[in-house]
């Protein structure tokens, strides 16, 4: 008996624009993150995350990591346990290694 293939079933998205904003403010106290999510024509959903000076020390940027890979790659060198902390597209604190 010959298999024919089965069609998966259709999937229709209705168009709704998404915007997502990262705010920082650097303050005398360390940094203030808020994360803004707006989908379509719904209240934006708000989160803001505080961070102290001494969890940011040694911050990385995500300008400031691009422009490392590139110091990095051009050297064609690698420091051994190469890890900065940094906010991740959620406004997380976490931690960039290389």
């Amino acid at each position: 008996a010959a298999l024919h293939p089965v069609s998966p079933p259709l999937l229709q998205l209705s168009e709704h624009p998404v915007e997502r904003r990262t705010h920082m403010v650097s303050h005398q106290h360390g940094m203030t993150v808020t994360k803004t999510l707006q989908e379509g024509e719904v209240e934006p959903q708000c989160q803001s995350f505080s961070y102290s000076q001494a969890e940011l020390q040694g911050l990385l940027p995500e300008g400031a990591s691009l422009l490392l890979l590139r110091v990095l790659a051009r050297r064609q060198a690698m420091p051994p346990n190469l890890i900065f902390p940094a906010i991740d597209t959620e406004g997380h604190l976490c931690t960039s290694s290389y």
